[in-house]
């Protein structure tokens, strides 16, 4: 989703249809999460006490950039604050925030999640783990916003994770690779104490990413003619 291209009411499908992939993937449960995508001055956010897996557009409200209500009948979520300061501060597109069990776990026994595997890398590399304060919070949004600086994820302490994009697709996809490494450093680490990327390996892979394009598809040449 664009700024040119979405309105109100494509914001608000879109964001619900969000919540749905990310229950299906088993990220969120019951009514604990929120995601929001912000279009220009206003943001598309989830509504307080919406069963996020079954979401369905008028579950979602909009808001101005002052957190004042402009479009929807339901309050929006509690950690409306913690979605407009990411907004404010780092010029995100999306937030996805969740109770995912792999990030929440790790969340509950680090202070942060090493480099150990060099897809982290597209979120910035180690993920901070944010102090613990209660949700809604002023003190819970400050400690978060500071955890991201210079990353796209953060952990927060015996709570969760959040994730933000410059669009909703990539703040979903963020959030599910988070997921996923956390699920890999569990299983690693229950099998010994984890290898993690120094600078210099994790510096190689950003070289050879640059120098392959990765991540992107690549057609196969046209064959060379024989030369005679």
């Amino acid at each position: 989703m664009t700024a040119s291209s979405a309105t109100p009411g494509r914001e608000r499908t879109a964001v619900a249809g969000a919540c749905r992939r990310l229950g299906a993937e088993g990220l969120l449960i019951g009514t604990a999460g929120n995601v929001s995508v912000r279009v220009e001055d206003r943001v598309a956010i989830t509504a307080t006490g919406a069963v996020l897996a079954d979401l369905t557009p008028d579950q979602v409200t909009v808001v101005d950039l002052d957190g004042k209500v402009v479009t929807g009948d339901l309050q929006p979520t509690s950690e409306l604050e913690l979605h407009l300061g990411v907004y404010r501060r780092y010029g995100a597109g999306a937030v996805v925030h969740t109770h995912a069990p792999m990030a929440t776990a790790v969340s509950c026994v680090l202070d942060e999640l090493p480099c150990l595997h060099y897809q982290l890398l597209a979120l910035g590399g180690t993920v901070r783990v944010a102090p613990y304060a209660t949700f809604g919070t002023p003190e819970l949004a400050e400690s978060v916003l500071t955890a991201l600086d210079g990353r796209s994820a953060a952990l927060m302490a015996n709570h969760g994770a959040l994730t933000h994009a410059p669009t909703l697709g990539k703040a979903v996809e963020n959030a599910l690779l988070l997921e996923w490494a956390c699920g890999v450093y569990q299983r690693a680490a229950a099998m010994g104490r984890p290898r993690v990327l120094d600078e210099q390996q994790q510096l190689a892979v950003v070289e050879a990413a640059i120098a392959r394009n990765y991540g992107a598809t690549h057609p196969v040449p046209p064959a060379q003619e024989e030369v005679r």
